[in-house]
């Protein structure tokens, strides 16, 4: 049997950046469509040390659709790729970057472009993302506003 067989994934780039997002979050969050303060918790995994990442959020009952979603890098490209599934069977590309306290997530797509920024807290507890989206090409609107905490 080949040795490099018996290797589990390798990381074709360093996602070390994103070891500050491992663990279980709550969130709370606004959006101009749905009930105020809806809630529901996250968590971030090694999917592949290093390599992938599982991204998992529900949403309590009137809220946005729980998804998942693995995040991984293109070695073509520095930005990470997203990919998520909603229960909805919603599934969308986005790309995603971590730098310093500067988390950011968007999709370009026609007719439905959107974007989140989140600053994450000097204590690395908290997160507040703002999100955004384009429909005509031109407007962007408020869409999800989320804030998480890390549980103890």
């Amino acid at each position: 049997m080949d040795e490099h067989a018996k290797l589990p994934p390798q990381p074709t780039r360093s996602m070390k950046q994103f070891e500050i997002l491992i663990g279980e979050w709550k969130m709370v969050g606004t959006h101009p469509a749905l009930p105020p303060a809806m809630q529901g918790h996250s968590s971030f995994e090694w999917l592949v040390e290093g390599a992938l990442l599982l991204w998992r959020f529900n949403w309590e009952r009137g809220g946005p659709p729980s998804a998942l979603s693995v995040i991984g890098h293109d070695d073509s490209i520095e930005t990470c790729s997203q990919l998520y599934s909603d229960e909805r069977g919603v599934a969308r590309i986005y790309q995603m970057s971590l730098e310093g306290d500067t988390w950011k997530i968007w999709r370009d797509s026609p007719g439905f472009s959107q974007r989140m920024t989140g600053t994450i807290s000097s204590d690395g507890t908290t997160i507040t993302c703002h999100g955004e989206l384009l429909r005509d090409g031109s407007h962007w609107e408020q869409d999800l506003d989320v804030t998480y905490t890390r549980k103890q």
